[in-house]
């Protein structure tokens, strides 16, 4: 909690309390890590140690038990995976012929000639008919 400081100390200890006993309604985290609630104040330098502090414990138990690798793995996949997926969706838009069937097919979409999944499939197929 922010701006544990002057006047707003006993807001940020209520909001700590509230905070902490919010915490048990959920689930525990994949990490397996117990999150906590501090306070501090940016302002006067209160309770950044301890801030720091947890998040020095915090990466030692995702290092210790492997969640850090875990999620690094998970992430690189995805990038992956999205990378294709991006490189694969510029390529399609950029397809003339696929420009040309959108704008038929899309009108057809508009105008209730057609189901939008046969629009669809009517644009894939002009795509793969290279």
């Amino acid at each position: 909690i922010n701006k544990a400081d002057g006047s707003n100390i006993e807001k940020a200890k209520l909001a700590q309390s509230h905070f902490k006993n919010a915490l048990h309604l959920f689930p525990m985290p994949e990490s397996g890590w117990a999150p906590k609630v501090l306070t501090y104040s940016g302002y006067y330098a209160i309770g950044i140690k301890e801030v720091w502090e947890m998040v020095d414990q915090y990466i030692d138990f995702v290092n210790k038990n492997g969640y850090f690798q875990h999620r690094r793995n998970e992430q690189s996949k995805f990038w992956m995976y999205e990378s294709i997926n991006e490189r694969l969706k510029a390529n399609f838009y950029s397809d003339q012929r696929v420009k040309e069937a959108l704008k038929l097919n899309e009108d057809d979409v508009l105008n209730n000639r057609i189901t939008s999944f046969a629009a669809a499939q009517r644009v894939l197929d002009k795509y793969y008919q290279k």
